[in-house]
């Protein structure tokens, strides 16, 4: 590696320091030269001076070269010495690459570390939620009632209105099917086994999942950026007792609820386009509606919405407790949540009908 040596002025200024940049760029910089700045005759040197030197330090690293300063005496030594780690240090060192299978591995170990958070997040809601009342370690009624309001009565309105929708949606589909060939009134079989078995319970779990899915995940996310989780921990209080049991107890009462009204209102909006569209008699329409009602099939919708239920808590709360920064991270887990609720239900729907339909038909 070849050297190059350039002689500081006497004052090591604003002026001194151009000077020298400009004795660098006099003749054109090599690539892996040595760059030493013979500071022998400097006597005074001050912080635009720095600076300068600095901007070499910058440059002779973009040529993958090494700056080298010798003779350096007092004022100038002491000043050296101070700004020394900037002048040596690797600026614009591109980040190196992870490879592709360190990644992997680090996602793998990502998901391995999340999971066994979820995992225990689940056995201290189950403790605080079920096993703690008994025990006399006290359960927050006055949240739960709350909860079973914000989450229950509140959500009955869009819930119904969304399972009728999609009611007269379904039937409209179907009718346009089975009209022509005289079997309309099939419609109404349809529509009841459909929204015992399937419709009722997934877009009820949809239509909750945005709604208090997002809104546990953005409450605790708010108050774990806001340091009030941190404060109720120094004060000694359980995160799970106080925030997510009266939630998780709430959740699992009004779900079910909520998709025997989905239940209901499907049917329903079926209903209006068979008598109103189709011209079936009400008494004909709901009597084959009646006729295959099924208990086993209600069971199913209300059984899988149950478990539901779990899913939309325990996602929200896990999330929001694993919130980092500040408003973006708020919203960014808030919008996680929904997703991975939407997700796991289509995923717990799926083994529930390879369970119910070929496992133990």
């Amino acid at each position: 590696m070849n050297e190059r040596r350039i002689a500081s002025p006497e004052r090591l200024d604003q002026e001194g320091g151009r000077a020298v940049l400009d004795a660098l760029h006099g003749e054109p910089l090599e690539a892996s030269q040595s760059v030493v700045l013979d500071l022998s005759g400097t006597r005074l040197m001050d912080s635009k001076g720095g600076a300068w030197l600095m901007r070499l330090a910058e440059l002779v690293r973009a040529k993958e070269g090494e700056l080298r300063w010798e003779g350096q005496q007092g004022q100038v030594a002491e000043f050296i010495e101070l700004i020394e780690p900037g002048l040596l240090s690797p600026r614009g060192k591109k980040p190196r690459v992870p490879g592709y299978f360190e990644s992997i591995g680090g996602t793998a170990f990502s998901v391995f570390s999340e999971a066994k958070e979820f995992w225990a997040l689940i056995v201290e809601a189950l403790y605080w939620t079920i096993m703690a009342p008994f025990e006399g370690r006290g359960f927050r009624f006055d949240l739960f009632i709350d909860e079973l309001y914000e989450m229950g009565v509140r959500a009955v309105q869009i819930n119904f209105i969304m399972n009728f929708l999609l009611g007269l949606t379904i039937s409209m589909m179907a009718s346009a099917l089975l009209e022509p060939y005289g079997l309309s009134i099939l419609v109404a079989n349809m529509m009841i086994l459909a929204f015992s078995r399937e419709l009722a319970a997934i877009m009820t779990a949809v239509v909750v999942s945005a709604r208090s899915g997002a809104a546990i995940t953005a409450e605790i996310s708010n108050m774990k950026v806001q340091e009030e989780i941190d404060a109720m921990q120094g004060m000694g209080l359980n995160v799970t007792q106080f925030l997510v049991a009266p939630k998780l107890l709430a959740m699992t009462i009004v779900m079910p609820c909520l998709t025997a009204i989905g239940i209901v209102a499907g049917v329903l909006g079926g209903a209006v386009w068979g008598l109103l569209v189709l011209g079936h008699r009400p008494s004909v329409w709901f009597l084959q509606t009646l006729s295959w009602a099924s208990v086993n099939d209600i069971f199913q919708g209300l059984l899988k919405s149950f478990v539901f239920a779990q899913i939309i808590v325990l996602v929200g709360c896990h999330n929001g407790l694993r919130v980092k920064g500040g408003s973006r991270g708020v919203g960014l887990m808030t919008t996680r949540s929904v997703v991975m609720d939407i997700f796991a239900i289509i995923v717990v729907d799926l083994v529930f009908a390879l369970m119910l339909y070929y496992v133990m038909p």
